[in-house]
C-alpha cells in the first residue's frame, strides 16, 4: 500500500511538472501612446527697420524673464561710443541673448548683441557719430528662452550729455 501512495504521487508530480511549463502567460502589451496633434501657431517676430529713425513702441518681458538694460553715450569726441549694459534682473539665467541696434543719423546702422551668460555690468559698445544736436537711435531686443524677439528698448541716445 506504501508502494501505491509513492507511484501515485510520483505520477501527480509528474503532471504538475510537465503542465508547469505549459502554463507560461506572455506579460502584457505596453499600451503605445497615442500622438496628441500640436498646432504650431506662428508668432511673428519683430524686425529691425533699418534706416528709421523714429524710436517704436517697446514690449515688457514677462515678470519671471525680466531684465534691465541701460544705454548711454561715452561723451568722448575722438572716439564717440554707445554703450549698453545689461543692468540685472530675474531673467539673467534665462534670457538667451540681448541684441543692440544702433542708427546714426548720418544713416549708418551698427549692430552688436551681448551674449550668455549675463550678469550685471556685462556690456556691449558700438560707435556712433559725435556731431551735435544728431542723436543716435538704440533698439535692444532681448531672446527669450522660447526663441522669441521681444524689443525691451528704442530711444535717442546722445554721446554727450550735459548734467
Amino acid at each position: 500500500m506504501n508502494v501505491r501512495y509513492i507511484i501515485g504521487a510520483f505520477l501527480v508530480l509528474m503532471v504538475l511538472l510537465i503542465t508547469a511549463g505549459c502554463t507560461q502567460t506572455t506579460p502584457p502589451a505596453t499600451p503605445v501612446p497615442t500622438p496628441i496633434e500640436t498646432i504650431a501657431t506662428a508668432v511673428p517676430t519683430p524686425v529691425p527697420t533699418a534706416l528709421s529713425l523714429t524710436p517704436g513702441p517697446t514690449q515688457m518681458l514677462p515678470d519671471v524673464w525680466s531684465l534691465e538694460v541701460q544705454a548711454q553715450g561715452n561723451g568722448e569726441a575722438i572716439n564717440p561710443l554707445i554703450i549698453v549694459s545689461c543692468q540685472g534682473g530675474k531673467g539673467l539665467n534665462f534670457i538667451q541673448r540681448i541684441d543692440v541696434q544702433v542708427t546714426r543719423p548720418d544713416g549708418v546702422v551698427e549692430k552688436g548683441e551681448i551674449t550668455k551668460p549675463l550678469y550685471k555690468g556685462k556690456e556691449v559698445s558700438l560707435p556712433i557719430t559725435s556731431q551735435m544736436g544728431n542723436v543716435n537711435r538704440v533698439e535692444v531686443w532681448a531672446t527669450t528662452p522660447e526663441g522669441n524677439q521681444v524689443k525691451i528698448f528704442d530711444d535717442y541716445v546722445p554721446f554727450r550729455t550735459y548734467n
